[in-house]
């Protein structure tokens, strides 16, 4: 590849003018070779990323093995599927697009593509249901519970090359939560409800502290003695009750986390907002089907299904505390299956790169954690955007009242003005306000009716006089264009006319189980269009659209094959479709109509000044207010960007320090902007204090996980060799001669002399454990071994031998079934105890932290503990697998439901491994 990448970027750029129109600019093609030479470039807003990620992905597909592009949401990748993605369908690749509520054989075929576009979470969670996926078998088995997925069910391909777009918010931003698939636990206690009645009554100071920047809450003398009062009980602590659990939840859901801010209730569902992004981090289900057969006395089976919830929800009961705050119905309590870190994720990719707006204040951790070098690429055009002094107020009234009368002098110069907030519930304050002062604003934020309007709402936020409100534009996608984005609102126009009448209704795709889904609808408000189209191109349109119903059939298409199909139309590229042409030329026709008036209305903002933003609050991290800024000034455009902020803001308050505090105290005026160099100095500190805090955070969330990923490679390793391979005769003699060696050294030492060896403790453990070794006696043991190591050999041999002898009875039984029972035994152990294991840590990762007070490393300590419980792990899949193949007694079962001719025989354990097996080696409880 190294040495054809000029030729390949040469091909991508001509077939881009041809397919696309857009002729890649030098500095892309700089971008394209740092992304080859898998590094991080920094690119402006505007400069056009999307179609530079297409250089290095088209390069790095053509060796066969597969190439990710990974975005950060559904539409973004959706849209860089459609858009750019034709030019390597036109260069002879296959482009795959993963979607939330594809199946699995929908997954696997797009998978399996040249170039797949696919979010961060989609990937990473198809990862981690992959090495769920167990073999379809037909074993009915009394006492496990099963996944009902197979080896065909598994459908990521093999990691190659990744190209991450929007690169510092998936691995930095979102590198602070782990990816965990969760399974039921429990159902849900009312002692949430009883506990948000108790933090309800309590008071601040007085019952409880809290610490806003370590996020956690502290009971006071006074808060435990009216909390064991009120419940009637003697101990908060209690282990068989956990009172104190609940009301540490209930307090943190009352003052930490906070409706409109930290999370919207959509129904009767908490949905978190994404403080980053402003997005709702959408919780979707998932039917992973369990399976649980119990036969009764009258041959019934009863069936017992689980839903998988699978997305965001806050862990440790403390979503449920927020739903009981809210008084909205509980969701189950639940238990991870599966989870790892985005970092160890992302860095199984042979190659990496990504690419952002903002990156080089992060360099040092994306090279630190990453091994990722930041290369800066210069702009096409010279930045001219002025980016004005911040204002600063002691409190936040006189901030917004400043921020409106801002908005207000730019709207009456006809200026478009953009303003980040930080919350939904400051965007919805300031609409209010802006309503009042009679200017009329658009508002972007995580409630859904405006989450619907996105594209549209960004597309006009160029428009002259036009005035948007949006919770954060990080990773927005959608450049704002001044003047108007013709081609956007033309594809717009097309699509209302389109869509309703050959997209068939979704069945069954829906995000909440407590309504039904909305009927769609793609009717777009008049004011985004900037004119009445003409008759003639109306007619035009209605005429391409009724020969799409005709051709395609009416609501035929699928809303992915719809969009994909209306992309192509409005695109360049080559056609010999006649519905194609037609809505092709439909959509140039009202773009030349669209573009008389945005580019005139383009010369008037150009003139006022072009788009001015206003930020209201300090970010955490300095990356995302330049995200903010570099929505103006794109492309060599004039643009300027302000920030009004105040000494109350959270980031001053909580990380400030006692020099802020001390401002605060000096100046009494709320309503006059303060202006010192030491104020700008104590707030930038304060800025970088909050990164460097986070970072640490990030910096141990990937320690801690480094400890987890080693193991977690060993058992994905294990179950993969387990799902996919023919014959596991190997293995399972391996697990027989390891347990022989396990008992013996449970009950003799091998440094014990022949004649103490306690022969006929060791042969009663051996026999409990194996039936088929009844004819073992103290006599034959002195007879065969003269020292400790022919002991072990011999009894190696017989743990051998037992395991083929049960191998031949089940084979003459029912051929084939011995390979099955294998397999599903090694998973479903491995399953469960891999479960239980990641509790077992996750309880070890919250004690070894009070060792530091006794100066000890509490990463060096976990690693030991983790080490250990590992070991005592995989020691227990073993001993539990080969103690189950030897107590396994199949039974021919009739079925009279089927007709003779089939197979009608079920084959059912005889019940023994219903019970507890016994513990062969005395060292600990094994349990089938």
């Amino acid at each position: 590849m190294n040495h054809h990448w000029q030729e390949a970027f040469a091909v991508v750029r001509e077939a881009s003018r041809r397919v696309l129109g857009l002729r890649p600019f030098d500095v892309q093609l700089i971008g394209g070779m740092v992304l080859h030479k898998g590094e991080i470039a920094e690119m402006r807003t505007g400069e056009g990323k999307t179609l530079v990620a297409i250089l290095p992905a088209y390069l790095n597909a053509l060796v066969g093995k597969g190439v990710y592009v990974v975005t950060v949401n559904d539409y973004l990748a959706r849209r860089d599927c459609e858009w750019v993605g034709q030019v390597p369908r036109f260069l002879g690749l296959q482009v795959g697009l993963i979607q939330q509520n594809m199946s699995s054989e929908q997954r696997r075929e797009n998978y399996l593509c040249d170039i797949t576009y696919v979010t961060n979470s989609e990937l990473g969670f198809d990862y981690l249901r992959d090495n769920l996926a167990t073999e379809k078998i037909h074993l009915i088995y009394i006492i496990y519970v099963w996944f009902l997925q197979n080896v065909d069910e598994l459908v990521t391909r093999g990691f190659n090359y990744c190209v991450i777009d929007e690169v510092d918010s998936i691995l930095i931003d979102e590198a602070r939560t782990p990816l965990i698939i969760s399974g039921p636990a429990e159902k849900p206690s009312d002692r949430y409800y009883k506990a948000a009645k108790v933090a309800s009554a309590f008071e601040r100071e007085l019952h409880y502290t809290v610490d806003e920047k370590q996020k956690t809450v502290l009971l006071t003398e006074q808060g435990y003695e009216d909390a064991e009062e009120i419940l009637d009980v003697k101990d908060l602590y209690d282990p068989r009750e956990q009172w104190a659990s609940y009301i540490l939840n209930a307090i943190k859901a009352k003052e930490l986390f906070l409706k409109d801010d930290n999370y919207i209730i959509r129904g009767k569902e908490v949905l978190i907002v994404d403080e980053f992004t402003g997005r709702v981090m959408q919780l979707f289900m998932r039917l992973l089907v369990f399976v649980k057969f119990l036969l009764n006395l009258v041959g019934t089976i009863l069936l017992r299904i689980y839903v998988l919830w699978q997305g965001r929800r806050w862990s440790d009961g403390l979503h449920q505390a927020v739903e009981a705050k809210e008084g909205l119905p509980i969701q189950n309590e639940t238990i991870t299956l599966a989870s790892i870190s985005y970092q160890n994720f992302f860095l199984q990719f042979p190659k990496l790169c990504g690419m952002t707006g903002t990156a080089a204040t992060e360099s040092t951790e994306f090279e630190s954690i990453y091994k990722l070098k930041v290369t800066i690429v210069p702009t096409n055009k010279p930045n001219i955007r002025k980016d004005e002094s911040d204002v600063v107020f002691k409190a936040t009234t006189g901030k917004w009242r400043a921020v409106v009368v801002e908005i207000s002098r730019m709207h009456k110069t006809g200026r478009p003005v953009l303003v980040g907030t930080t919350s939904v519930e400051q965007s919805d304050s300031l609409s209010a306000q802006l309503r009042e002062a009679g200017i009329p604003h658009e508002v972007l934020n995580a409630k859904p009716e405006n989450v619907e309007r996105e594209a549209e709402i960004v597309a006009q936020s160029g428009r002259f006089g036009a005035v948007t409100i949006a919770t954060n534009m990080a990773g927005r996608g959608t450049d704002i264009i001044l003047g108007g984005n013709a081609e956007f609102m033309a594809r717009l126009k097309l699509r209302e006319m389109l869509m309703p009448r050959v997209v068939k209704l979704a069945e069954g795709a829906f995000v909440s189980v407590k309504k039904p889904p909305q009927k769609k609808n793609w009717k777009v408000d008049k004011k985004l269009f900037p004119c009445d189209l003409l008759k003639q191109k109306i007619m035009l349109a209605e005429e391409a659209v009724e020969l799409s119903v005709k051709t395609w059939g009416q609501r035929s298409l699928t809303e992915l094959e719809a969009e994909e199909r209306l992309s192509y139309s409005c695109e360049k590229g080559p056609t010999s479709d006649e519905v194609i042409a037609k809505l092709r030329t439909a959509f140039t026709e009202i773009v030349e109509e669209y573009k008389i008036y945005t580019e005139e209305e383009k010369m008037q903002v150009v003139f006022a000044g072009g788009l001015h933003v206003v930020g209201t609050e300090r970010h955490e991290s300095r990356r995302i207010d330049n995200q903010l800024r570099g929505r103006c000034g794109r492309q060599g455009d004039p643009g300027s960007s302000r920030f009004f902020l105040s000494l109350e803001d959270n980031i001053f308050r909580i990380f400030g320090g006692d020099r802020i505090q001390g401002l605060m105290r000096a100046f009494r005026v709320e309503d006059l902007p303060i202006e010192s160099k030491m104020l700008t100095k104590a707030l930038d500190e304060a800025q970088r204090k909050v990164e460097s805090y986070f970072f640490d955070i990030r910096k141990q969330l990937f320690e801690y996980d480094e400890v987890l990923n080693s193991q977690r490679d060993r058992v994905y390793t294990e179950r993969r060799r387990a799902l996919k391979s023919d014959n596991l005769q190997a293995l399972l003699i391996e697990y027989a001669e390891l347990t022989m060696d396990d008992i013996l050294e449970a009950n003799i030492s091998s440094d014990t002399p022949k004649e103490s060896w306690d022969l006929e403790k060791l042969i009663a453990k051996i026999q409990q454990y194996c039936y088929l070794l009844s004819d073992l006696t103290p006599e034959l043991l002195t007879s065969k071994c003269s020292n400790y190591e022919e002991l072990r050999d011999y009894l190696q041999s017989q743990g051998r031998e037992a395991y083929l002898q049960k191998r031949d009875i089940v084979e003459k039984q029912a051929s084939g079934l011995m390979k099955e029972a294998e397999r599903f035994l090694i998973l479903s152990n491995i399953d469960r105890l891999w479960k239980e294991h990641l509790q077992a840590l996750k309880f070890v990762q919250q004690a070894v932290g009070l060792r530091g007070y006794a100066q000890r490393d509490p990463l060096i300590e976990y690693k030991l503990e983790g080490y250990n419980l590992f070991l005592e792990m995989m020691a227990q899949i073993r001993r539990n697998v080969i103690y189950s193949i030897y107590q396994f007694k199949p039974v021919l079962i009739k079925d009279p439901k089927q007709d003779q001719e089939e197979e009608s025989s079920k084959l059912l354990s005889n019940g023994k491994s219903g019970k507890s097996n016994p513990d062969p080696v005395g060292v600990a409880e094994l349990s089938s």
